[in-house]
C-alpha cells in the first residue's frame, strides 16, 4: 500500500441497522481514516462512565485499499475511531456493536471475500422464533462476521458478555448489545477490545480493529503515578506499505527470506525487511525509512505511558533513548503494571515501581510505565529493538517508533491521574503465589511444516494437552480439551516444540509465572500473556514455562479458550478449549500424570537465558520482559 492509497477515504452515508430497529444517526464520515507518517501522535478519544454506567454505540467498518489490503476500524457515530473506554470497578458497560462489514466488503477480493468460511463452521440455521439471540447460536464465521473480546477482563464467558466461541455477529444481524458489569475487584490498569472470530481474527486486528480499555484507579495501587498525566499508546501492525523497497544502505546485509505465511522470515541480525509495518495510534512508521511519529513533552516531565501491543504477530522490545548530537544513552523508565495488573497487587508489600531500560511486550500484552522527558537541549526516541523469534519466526528488526521533543509549552495529555488517591482495599483471596496447585498439566506448542513436495501449503499449528493427539482447533467439537473446577489453582507447564517463538494467552483469568526454563522466577505480579522460547535442535530439552493458573474467581465459570496470541497461528488452529465447572459440579477434572519440570540447567544457552540471569528478579531484562528474545 503506497502512501497515496492511505489518504484515499470513502464517504459513508447514514446507515440504519436492523429491520425496524432504532439506530443512532451516524454522520457522514471517513471510513477507517489513516494518518501520514511523521504526524504527531494523536490521543484516542476518552469515553468515561457516568453514574456507574458507560453506554456507547460502536460500528465496525472496512475500507479496501488499492493494493488489495483492507483497513478495519471501530467508529463512533460521529466518526471518531477506536475510543478508549474508561470504567471503574463495579461499573456497567453497555456497548451496542453494529456490523457494517457486509456493506464495506461487497464481493470476493483479496483478503475480503464474504464467502470465506472458517474450517468447521456452517451457515446460520433458522432464526429463533422471537428473533432473539441469533448471534449466540454459533453461526458461520466468515470474512464479514465479527464479535468482541474484552482482553484481560475477568468477565463471564457468556453471550453478551465475553464469549467468542458461539457469539458470531453477521452483517445481516441487528445491532448486538454487550452488557456486563466490571468486577468490583478487577485490578486497575490497561486492557483492550478486539474481534475474535476464529479464522479471521488476524485479518481484522491486522487491519486496525482494536482499542484500549482502562480500569481506573492505578494510582491507588502504585502511588508513584499519582498526579501524573497519562498517555495511551496503541501500537498496531499492518501489511508493508513498501514491500518492494530495498534494505537501507548501512544496515546489516541480510538475505530476505519469506516464511510459509508470506511474511519476511527472521534474519537473526536485527535488520532486514520486517514482516509487518507498525503504527502508533494509527500514525504509520513504515519500512524502510521508519519516519517516526512525533510527540512533545515538557523538559524533564514525568508521564504515565500506557502501551498496548495490539499487533497481530509483531513482538515489541521497547526502549527509550536520549540523544544529544551524535551521542545516545539509554533512559530508565519505571514499570508499574503488566497486562492490566499493578506490580505486587495481591502479593503483599514489594519494591513498587521497577526501573529498567527495556521490556519485551508480545502481541496482546500491555505495559504501563513512567516515562521521563529529556532535558532541554536533548531529544529522545521510543524504539523497538529486534526480537529473535527463532528460525521459523517472522522478522521483527530494530526500528524507531516515536520521536520525543522537549518543549516548555508542550500541551499536557487530556487525562490526569488523581494526586491524593485512597489506597485500594486488601485483596479478598490469598496471593496466588502462596497457594499450592491441586494438579499439574503439561501442554505444548508444535507445528507441522509443509510437505517439501507442496511448499506452497501452509504450516499447521497445534497447542496440545499432553496425552491428547495434536489437532488444530475444531469449532465443531463439543467437548473441551481441559476441565477444571472453579476455586482450584493449577500449574501448567507450557513447552515449545517448534522452531519459533509462541505467545501463550488464556481468556478470563490471569496467571503467575513461577518457572522459566527450569529456573524459579516467582514473579510478584500476574499476567495474561507469556512468551515461550523457541526450540533449537542443540537444546537438551524443550523450552518451557510453568504458570500458576488461577480459577478461583466465580466469574471464570463457563467455557472459553487459550491460544497463541500470534493471531495467524490462532486462526490456523493453535487454540484449545477449557471448561470451568461450578463448585457444586460432580464432573471430575483430569489429573496430569507427568511430573513437574526439572530445575536442571540446559546443556546449551542458545536462545536461552543464562542461569544467573534467569534467577534474577523482576528487573531481569528477560524474566520481567514477558520473556521474548
Amino acid at each position: 500500500m503506497r502512501l497515496p492509497a492511505i489518504a484515499i477515504c470513502l464517504l459513508l452515508g447514514l446507515v440504519l441497522a436492523g429491520a425496524g430497529l432504532p439506530a443512532p444517526a451516524f454522520a457522514v464520515v471517513q471510513r477507517c481514516p489513516a494518518t501520514v507518517p511523521g504526524s504527531a501522535v494523536p490521543e484516542p478519544e476518552d469515553l468515561r462512565s457516568r453514574d456507574g454506567v458507560l453506554r456507547l454505540d460502536l460500528s465496525i467498518r472496512a475500507a479496501p485499499q488499492g493494493d488489495g489490503s483492507v483497513r478495519y476500524c471501530y467508529l463512533l457515530p460521529d466518526g471518531t475511531q477506536s475510543p478508549t473506554l474508561r470504567l471503574h470497578p463495579g461499573d456497567l458497560l453497555v456497548l451496542t456493536l453494529h456490523n457494517h462489514l457486509g456493506e464495506d466488503l461487497p464481493g470476493p477480493g483479496p483478503g475480503a471475500s464474504a464467502t470465506d468460511v472458517a474450517p468447521g463452521h456452517q451457515g446460520h440455521g433458522a432464526r429463533h422464533g422471537d428473533g432473539s439471540d441469533l448471534s449466540c447460536a454459533g453461526g458461520a464465521m466468515t470474512a464479514t462476521s465479527t464479535n468482541l473480546h474484552f482482553h484481560g477482563l475477568t468477565v463471564p464467558p457468556r453471550c453478551h458478555q465475553d464469549d467468542v466461541l458461539r457469539t458470531t455477529i453477521q452483517a445481516s444481524d441487528p445491532p448486538f448489545e454487550y452488557r456486563f458489569r466490571i468486577p468490583a475487584d478487577e485490578p486497575p490498569g490497561l486492557y483492550w477490545y478486539h474481534p475474535h472470530v476464529h479464522g479471521f481474527s488476524a485479518r481484522q486486528v491486522l487491519g486496525g480493529a482494536s482499542g484500549a480499555l482502562i480500569i481506573e484507579g492505578i494510582e491507588r495501587a502504585m502511588p508513584d503515578v499519582a498526579g501524573l498525566p497519562e498517555r495511551v499508546l496503541v501500537i498496531r501492525d499492518q501489511d508493508l506499505l513498501h514491500p518492494d523497497a530495498p534494505v537501507p544502505a548501512g544496515g546489516p546485509a541480510v538475505h530476505i527470506a519469506i516464511d510459509h505465511d508470506g511474511d519476511a522470515a527472521n534474519t537473526g541480525t536485527g535488520g532486514g525487511r520486517p514482516a509487518k509495518d507498525l503504527s502508533v495510534n494509527f500514525v504509520p512508521v513504515p519500512y524502510p525509512d521508519y519516519v517516526p511519529a512525533t510527540l512533545a513533552m515538557r523538559p524533564g516531565e514525568r508521564q504515565l505511558w500506557r502501551v498496548l501491543n495490539a499487533t497481530s504477530v509483531t513482538y515489541l522490545n521497547l526502549a527509550l533513548l536520549y540523544q544529544r548530537g551524535h551521542k545516545t544513552r539509554e533512559q530508565w523508565f519505571g514499570v508499574v503494571a503488566i497486562d492490566g495488573v499493578p506490580l505486587h497487587a495481591g502479593a503483599g508489600p514489594g519494591q513498587g515501581t521497577q526501573w529498567r531500560n527495556s521490556i519485551v511486550v508480545p502481541p496482546g500484552a500491555r505495559v504501563e510505565f513512567i516515562a521521563i522527558a529529556p532535558p532541554a537541549g536533548e531529544s529522545a526516541v521510543l524504539v523497538t529493538r529486534s526480537v529473535d523469534t527463532g528460525q521459523g519466526g517472522e522478522n521483527d528488526p530494530n526500528r524507531v517508533l516515536v520521536s520525543v521533543t522537549p518543549q516548555a509549552g508542550a500541551p499536557e495529555p487530556r487525562s490526569l491521574l488523581p494526586a491524593a488517591p485512597v489506597p485500594l482495599p486488601a485483596p479478598v483471596r490469598p496471593w496466588i503465589g502462596t497457594v499450592a496447585p491441586v494438579r499439574v498439566r503439561r501442554l505444548y506448542f508444535s507445528e507441522d511444516p509443509p510437505d517439501p513436495r507442496h511448499p506452497e501449503a501452509p504450516t499447521k499449528f497445534y497447542l496440545t494437552v499432553e496425552g491428547q493427539t495434536p489437532a488444530a482447533y475444531d469449532p465443531a467439537a463439543t467437548e473441551p480439551n481441559i476441565v477444571v473446577r472453579q476455586g482450584e489453582v493449577e500449574d501448567w507447564i507450557i513447552e515449545n516444540r517448534s522452531p519459533e517463538l509462541h505467545d501463550f494467552h488464556i481468556h478470563q483469568i490471569h496467571f503467575q509465572l513461577v518457572d522459566w526454563m527450569g529456573f524459579a522466577v516467582n514473579e510478584p505480579f500476574v499476567r495474561d500473556t507469556v512468551s515461550v522460547p523457541y526450540h533449537d535442535p542443540s537444546m537438551a530439552k524443550y523450552p518451557s514455562v510453568r504458570l500458576r493458573m488461577d480459577f478461583r474467581d466465580p466469574d471464570t465459570v463457563g467455557t472459553f479458550v487459550y491460544h497463541c496470541h500470534l493471531l495467524d497461528h490462532e486462526d490456523a488452529g493453535m487454540m484449545g478449549v477449557i471448561r470451568v465447572e461450578p463448585v457444586a459440579s460432580s464432573v471430575a477434572s483430569p489429573v496430569a500424570r507427568r511430573p513437574a519440570a526439572s530445575g536442571a540447567a540446559l546443556a546449551t544457552t542458545h536462545g536461552v537465558q543464562s542461569p544467573a540471569a534467569a534467577r534474577s528478579d523482576l528487573c531481569s531484562a528477560r524474566t520481567a520482559a514477558l520473556l521474548g528474545r
